[in-house]
């Protein structure tokens, strides 16, 4: 029984040891025409893109004007439960005086 134990290891580390050779020669092959592949994919397409949206964006931004929206105070909006931890309380971590209000409207128009 210990005899058919071990003939049935040898073979089977044998048979791996084989088969794990083959997959790696094989995987070295396809790799050298897949990566010149995709270097042309990345240069050809994703450069371009990347190029156009950043000019879509730069565009849009020379014809953005700067108005602010004229303060409505809904009753859903700009809740205050409790007083942020930093400042005076009133403002958000990342507060613009000009674009963002208060609860109570914009703070240039308290001034």
């Amino acid at each position: 029984m210990a005899a058919l134990g071990s003939v049935f290891r040898a073979v089977l580390r044998s048979s791996s040891t084989q088969t794990r050779r083959q997959l790696s020669a094989t995987a070295a092959e396809g790799h050298g025409d897949l990566a010149k592949k995709w270097k042309m994919l990345s240069f050809l397409i994703a450069v371009p893109g990347v190029a156009v949206c950043m000019l879509n964006m730069y565009l849009k931004q020379s014809h953005h004007s700067e108005e602010r929206p004229e303060f409505i105070p809904y009753s859903h909006l700009r809740i205050r439960t409790k007083a942020f931890p930093w400042g005076d309380g009133k403002k958000s971590l990342f507060h613009n005086a000009h674009l963002n209000a208060l609860p109570d409207g914009y703070e240039e128009d308290h001034e």
